[in-house]
């Protein structure tokens, strides 16, 4: 089975849009609605079988770990009973897609996240999420300030209500910004990416991970420049006394493979153990063209990690294998 570890609902109908412009423009007047009630079935598979389903198909793909749309979450907008609202909604969509295919989709949910407000509240959705709608993973988005970095990081108490949870749960999170109002950072090209070294670091230069040992966070977009940087990195921790690199991430910190370039998928299985890559490819996501330099679209990364010539145990770990041991709720 080839499992994609990283997709998002981008074309999600209008309905949902609409209902969030609503709400954003009468915030001291709001309900909950009933929009993910009201969107149909046949709607849903409109917009997925012309899509999703069929680049799974056409790239020989199996199942797609499917969330909410990372720029739809939008954190910094709203307030916290709207957030819970809009999650709310997301989260259904992303329930009943999993039920219309679940041969497809496998469902990993949003946090109704808002600047300033401490995570515990997410709790009343994980547990729906989890307990009731059986999601098997949480998407936890570091920055919910949109770009302007106020609420603590990752290693602070202030997240540890999620990480508990999480741990009760057995669920992993992927660390997933939304969109920026900080005019220097461009959403899907710089927050981004900065937003996954960042995780990245805090994990490395806190203990985070040695009180929660059993968490596991699949940090996106191939880590970052993490992988890049890698020698960097090591030679930090290693200056400044820290738990070495692949000692650190070892079973707790895994990157997946949306990366849109051939030499970049090298690079990123050259310096990261396997036992820390998850195929992911994003479809239908930040880069949708066609790359001149191959004719293939540049999110199809598949081809990618096909090109590296693994052996078959290693492409069964790869395809499927790690995302199995990060995602144990995950029964396809």
């Amino acid at each position: 089975m080839i499992i994609d570890c990283h997709g998002h609902y981008t074309t999600v109908p209008d309905e949902m849009n609409d209902y969030r412009n609503a709400q954003l423009a009468d915030l001291a007047n709001l309900s909950r609605g009933d929009v993910s009630e009201k969107i149909t079935d046949d709607q849903l598979r409109e917009s997925l079988e012309g899509a999703q389903i069929r680049l799974q198909r056409e790239r020989g793909t199996d199942m797609t770990i499917f969330s909410p749309r990372a720029s739809a979450m939008a954190h910094h907008l709203g307030s916290e009973k709207a957030n819970i609202y809009w999650a709310e909604h997301w989260n259904n969509l992303i329930y009943r897609i999993c039920q219309l295919y679940p041969e497809r989709f496998a469902p990993v949910g949003m946090l109704p996240q808002f600047p300033g407000v401490n995570p515990k509240n997410c709790i009343p959705e994980i547990e729906r999420m989890v307990n009731e709608l059986g999601f098997i993973g949480i998407n936890l988005n570091p920055d919910p300030t949109g770009g302007f970095w106020t609420d603590p990081p990752l290693f602070d108490e202030w997240w540890y209500p999620v990480y508990e949870k999480m741990a009760e749960l057995d669920i992993p999170a992927m660390v997933h910004v939304s969109q920026t109002k900080n005019p220097a950072f461009h959403f899907t090209g710089t927050h981004y990416l900065n937003a996954d070294l960042t995780a990245f670091m805090q994990f490395l230069t806190s203990d985070v991970l040695d009180k929660f040992p059993t968490l596991r966070f699949i940090i996106p977009h191939g880590g970052g420049a993490a992988p890049y940087h890698w020698g960097r990195y090591r030679g930090l921790a290693q200056d400044n006394k820290w738990t070495p690199v692949q000692e650190r991430i070892k079973d707790q910190v895994f990157f997946d493979t949306c990366v849109y370039h051939q030499p970049g998928i090298d690079l990123l299985f050259k310096v990261v153990p396997m036992d820390n890559i998850l195929f992911g490819s994003e479809m239908v996501g930040a880069v949708r063209g066609i790359d001149p330099e191959t004719g293939f679209n540049y999110d199809d990364t598949k081809r990618y990690v096909d090109a590296l010539g693994l052996n078959d145990a290693q492409r069964t770990q790869v395809y499927e294998g790690n995302v199995r041991k990060v995602f144990p709720r995950f029964k396809g």
